[in-house]
């Protein structure tokens, strides 16, 4: 089974579509509810509705998912009956799987409900019509490469007294997103020094990203907060409340984060606790998505998505 555990949940829905050949008559016996077995469309809605919520039991990789919405749906044309059915899901991973299931439970349904009366009757396929939510959907469209600059707040680290886990984490994970240029700063637990390395990155160095590990706790040195919000033109409040959310599902110490957000000019800065592990489960929130911010920046707002 993959693991799924970083991931963030989206909301994320799945149609497919099931085609079954019957004969004429059978089409006909169907709308006029003369099968013996009873109303195969209904049995057959009940059914596809149950596979869907057991597609973990049925397909060995699959993940336990509690469904929002079963869908389902016929037509009955000449001598053919087409089932679509749709899923819906709040859950860090899709539902084509349940969709599919559910399609093939429902062909099956009605196959074994007619084929004492249709010697011809055929399941002709099952296909995923559409799939939408997660990282795909979500995607950021930038027009030009991303500067970041990657600040560590850390008297041990700025002293060579410790090594720097954290800072050069996040590096790595701006390389995976695509963003390779990047500045890295160690500083000391120190107000002014921040607020003044902070700001020249944002007023003269052209950065459009700055991210900063350490500081936010509750230290008595822990002043990365307050460095940052002076230096806002306006606050992001949601990114901060979505990152201590985000942590507090994972460790109960999360609550006790003072990560904060903020743009000033045309940069956003973001800062996130000092532990690597923090500093991980903020990045798998933020990446790649806070870079649609960048885009909103530049005035061009949310790219619309297929309905």
């Amino acid at each position: 089974m993959r693991d799924i555990s970083s991931k963030v949940p989206s909301f994320r829905t799945a149609r497919a579509r099931a085609l079954l050949r019957t004969s004429t008559s059978t089409i006909e016996k169907i709308k006029n509810r003369e099968i013996p077995k009873g109303d195969p469309l209904e049995v057959a809605r009940v059914a596809a509705v149950q596979a869907a919520k057991n597609t973990s039991q049925i397909i060995p990789y699959c993940h336990q998912l509690s469904l929002d919405f079963v869908g389902v749906d016929f037509q009955l044309d000449e001598d053919s009956i087409t089932i679509e059915t749709t899923v819906k899901v709040t859950h860090k991973t899709g539902v084509e799987m349940e969709a599919l299931v559910a399609a093939s439970v429902a062909a099956l349904t009605i196959y074994d409900m007619v084929k004492m009366l249709d010697d011809i009757a055929e399941i002709e396929g099952v296909t995923l019509l559409e799939k939408t939510g997660g990282k795909s959907d979500f995607k950021p469209h930038l027009e030009k490469p991303v500067r970041a600059a990657v600040i560590v707040l850390s008297d041990s680290v700025s002293r060579g007294e410790s090594e720097d886990r954290s800072g050069r984490l996040i590096i790595q994970r701006l390389e995976q997103t695509g963003i390779r240029n990047v500045e890295y700063i160690v500083l000391p637990d120190n107000e002014e020094e921040l607020v003044k390395t902070a700001r020249n990155l944002c007023d003269g160095d052209g950065i459009d990203l700055v991210l900063t590990t350490g500081g936010t706790g509750l230290g008595p040195r822990d002043r990365t907060p307050e460095a940052l919000t002076r230096l806002f033109d306006r606050a992001l409040p949601g990114i901060a409340e979505a990152l201590r959310a985000h942590g507090q599902q994972r460790n109960p110490y999360a609550m006790l984060s003072r990560s904060v957000a903020g743009v000033r000019n045309n940069t956003i800065l973001v800062s996130m606790p000092g532990s690597a592990g923090g500093v991980s489960d903020s990045l798998d929130l933020l990446l790649p998505h806070i870079l649609h911010g960048l885009r909103m920046l530049e005035g061009k707002g949310h790219k619309q998505r297929a309905s």
